[in-house]
């Protein structure tokens, strides 16, 4: 063997220890992430126990009005907020309560809520829930469950409840939510989650819709949206505009903030919005394009807003002008097709 037959071999042979070692490398990294992993789950499992007693209880007490009978009084709120409380069962006995904070404690049970039918409004944000399920609430009009580690919708059907906000937590798609039982529904919070789609929000009263920060790829679903006025899909990974139907007839708002929507000619698929009047598009390559702003007005005419900066009567005329020029080549030109073709 020649002395540069050697070294190559040397060399490859140091190439594969190099990729052993990092293959190493990558393997303890994994291990210890998963280590990592566990012991936090195990840290949580072993939260200590603080149930709540009586006393932070009457502490905690406030707002005194007439039950429901009219004949007693009784303190209908109750403020538990960022006290590490992991146990909340000696409620049941608080039947009067109607507003309730529960927020930053170690809570992954709330079940116990279900008996306070006189329940308005619960704030449940950054505890240990896996599910929001309860029994059905039949006053309940707002709840809000977000930065818990809640993975699906299912139990969350209140005839009165108005506002449901379940931001940041692990939801990987939208089902359970009965559109006849949430009828009074108006406002669906679900930043932060695990979304690849719009599908599954069938809620034809549902007025406002937060999808932010996401990883939703596409739009669908979205034809039983009757009543819908607001949409945000800002922080997703959106490329097209398909998916934006004309039963959204009173769409007025939408923000594509921080999409990968390349190109402006994808907003003719909006042309079906007869309300559409504000649009954010920036932080997408498609805002980049030359006479960015001009450009959407010419295709969508009636918009009044875009990226908050309101368009003014002389951007206006111009797009009208542009537009109404475009028509009349086109026009020209479908003509002088037919004429060739009678020739």
């Amino acid at each position: 063997m020649s002395d540069t037959e050697e070294q190559m071999g040397e060399e490859e042979e140091e190439v594969r220890e190099g990729g052993d070692e990092e293959e190493q490398l990558g393997e303890e990294e994994e291990k210890l992430g998963e280590e990592e992993e566990k012991q936090e789950e195990e840290e949580e499992e072993k939260v200590p126990e603080n149930p709540l007693t009586e006393e932070i209880v009457g502490e905690c007490l406030s707002l005194l009005c007439k039950t429901g009978d009219g004949l007693a009084h009784a303190y209908v709120r109750l403020d538990i907020h960022e006290r590490e409380i992991t146990d909340i069962s000696i409620l049941k006995a608080f039947i009067h309560l109607r507003y309730i904070d529960l927020s930053g404690n170690k809570l992954k049970d709330i079940s116990s809520l279900s008996v306070l039918t006189h329940l308005l409004t619960l704030k449940a944000d950054n505890n240990l829930l896996t599910t929001a399920k309860l029994e059905e609430m039949p006053f309940l009009q707002i709840a809000s469950f977000n930065k818990n580690k809640i993975k699906s919708l299912d139990g969350v059907n209140h005839p009165m409840l108005e506002h449901l906000s379940l931001n940041d937590n692990e939801i990987t798609q939208v089902s359970g939510l009965d559109p006849i039982k949430l009828s009074r529904l108006h406002t669906l919070e679900l930043r932060g989650n695990k979304l690849e789609t719009t599908d599954g929000v069938s809620l034809p009263n549902l007025k406002n819709l937060f999808l932010a920060a996401n990883t939703i790829k596409k739009v669908e679903g979205l034809n039983r949206l009757q009543s819908l006025t607001t949409l945000h899909l800002r922080d997703n990974q959106l490329e097209s505009l398909d998916g934006f139907v004309e039963e959204l007839k009173m769409l007025q708002y939408i923000n594509f903030r921080g999409n990968n929507i390349t190109s402006l000619k994808e907003l003719q698929k909006l042309q079906t919005l007869p309300m559409l009047r504000a649009l954010v598009l920036s932080e997408n390559p498609a805002a980049e394009e030359e006479d960015y702003r001009l450009e959407v007005l010419i295709t969508l005419r009636k918009l009044e807003r875009l990226d908050k900066e309101e368009y003014n009567d002389e951007e206006r005329e111009e797009a009208e002008q542009i537009y109404e020029q475009r028509r009349q080549e086109e026009l020209a030109a479908e003509n002088e097709e037919g004429s060739e073709e009678d020739d």
